[in-house]
């Protein structure tokens, strides 16, 4: 059985984004919504902040899972 080397496009995939800027997204979130989204690893934070970060994630979600 042979398989296409191209599967079959939607023609819905036009409508679609060719990519997102994720750092745009979530500035857009605080600026309009006030929704922060930061990961705790990012470079931009220091020690500090990245703690503070870490210990609210904590608070609100829990401890990280295991399996």
């Amino acid at each position: 059985m042979k398989i296409p080397a191209h599967p079959y496009r939607s023609p819905l995939a036009r409508h679609l984004p060719e990519s997102t800027d994720l750092e745009a997204v979530k500035r857009d979130g605080w600026r309009g919504q006030h929704i922060l989204v930061v990961a705790e690893s990012d470079e931009r934070l220091d020690f500090v902040e990245r703690e503070f970060i870490r210990r609210i994630g904590e608070r609100l979600y829990g401890g990280q899972r295991h399996g």
